[in-house]
C-alpha cells in the first residue's frame, strides 16, 4: 500500500508494511532516540541555512543549491524517521542515518529545486503561511500530543488487539504530514508555490 503525491513540487511517499509488528509500536520512542538526537543538530543547521538563503534569494533570487540540498535531506530523515515512530507507524524497517533518497526505505520525501525565487516573497511567506500554521498546529500538536500521533496510536492499539491496520487511517495520516512538508517547504524559503489546502 504506497501513498505518494506528485501534483505540488515537494513529494512525500510512504509504503505501509503489510501487516506491521504487532508490538513493536510500543517500544519505538526508545529506538528513535539516537535520530532524534542527531536530527536536533540538523534541524538546527538547516535553520542557520535558511537565514544565509533568505540573504541569497534576496541578492540573487536564487536558492543555494547545496543548502537547498542539504534541507531537503534533513526533512526526508525527519520524515524517515516520523513514519517509522509516531506519526505513521508504517513500517518496522529502521530508518536509515542518511540525508539521501534511499528507493529500498518505504518512506521518502522530495523536493523540486527551484530555478528562481521572488524576492519579495521572502519577506511574507511567514505570514501568507499563518492559516497552514494552524492546521498544521492541530496535525501536530502545539502543547500536547496532536491529532497524527493520536490516530496513529489508535491504529496500533487497533493492530494490536486484531493484527489489522486500518488503511484509510494509514492514507489520512499521510495525508496530514503531507501538508505539514509542504508548509514547511514553503515557510523555508524553498518554494514559491502557496501549498494547496488538501491532504492528497
Amino acid at each position: 500500500m504506497t501513498m505518494e503525491s506528485k501534483s505540488y513540487p515537494v513529494t512525500l511517499r510512504g509504503e505501509l508494511s503489510i501487516p506491521p509488528g504487532r508490538w513493536l509500536w510500543l517500544i519505538k520512542w526508545l529506538l528513535i532516540v539516537p535520530h532524534l538526537f542527531i536530527l536536533c543538530f540538523l534541524t538546527f543547521a538547516a535553520c542557520i541555512l535558511t537565514i544565509i538563503a533568505f540573504f541569497a534569494i534576496l541578492f540573487t533570487g536564487k536558492y543555494p543549491k547545496s543548502i537547498f540540498d542539504f534541507n531537503v535531506g534533513v526533512m526526508r530523515w525527519t520524515w524517515r524517521v516520523s513514519f517509522y515512530s509516531y506519526n505513521a507507524l508504517g513500517t518496522d524497517k529502521y530508518p536509515p542515518f542518511s540525508l539521501s533518497p534511499d528507493p529500498n526505505y518505504p518512506a521518502d520525501l522530495e523536493a523540486a529545486y527551484p530555478e528562481k525565487l521572488s524576492r519579495g516573497l521572502i519577506f511574507i511567506k511567514w505570514l501568507l503561511a499563518l492559516p497552514h500554521w494552524i492546521i498544521i498546529g492541530i496535525f501536530n500538536g502545539w502543547r500536547s500530543l496532536g491529532l497524527i500521533t493520536v490516530l496513529a496510536l489508535v491504529n496500533a492499539i487497533i493492530l494490536l488487539f486484531s493484527g489489522n491496520f486500518i488503511g484509510e487511517l494509514f492514507y489520512l495520516l499521510v495525508g496530514m504530514n503531507r501538508w505539514t512538508y509542504r508548509v514547511y517547504a514553503y515557510v523555508f524559503l524553498m518554494r514559491d508555490e502557496y501549498p494547496p489546502f488538501w491532504l492528497d
